[in-house]
């Protein structure tokens, strides 16, 4: 996987917008206002990349498929969880469903 490293000079950059909670060499955190603003735009018929420039993004430094993919994965944690879901950052965490939770017979397991 090509993943986009951000430069020293890129982070401080990023770091002065005030969409940007903080940003690592590999990774940009949104402020929740930002990404539910985005999602209602773009449910308006904004298209994303506009969205990020108007944001104040410059699509040189993240990518220019990077304001598509950002917008597809909100709305999916929107439609699922409201705007409550853009106000929780939920990366990493390991989403187990319910139902393996509990103990299970012998019969179950197999």
């Amino acid at each position: 996987m090509n993943k986009k490293v951000f430069s020293k000079t890129q982070i401080k950059a990023l770091e002065k917008n005030s969409n940007v909670v903080r940003v690592s060499k590999h990774s940009i955190t949104y402020h929740p206002e930002f990404k539910i603003k985005a999602v209602q735009d773009n449910l308006n018929g904004k298209a994303p990349t506009i969205i990020f420039i108007d944001g104040g993004f410059d699509l040189e430094v993240i990518g220019k498929d990077l304001p598509r993919k950002r917008i597809y994965n909100w709305r999916k944690i929107y439609d699922r969880y409201g705007e409550l879901g853009l106000q929780t950052d939920i990366r990493g965490r390991v989403k187990v469903d319910k139902s393996l939770k509990k103990d299970l017979s012998t019969e179950e397991k197999n």
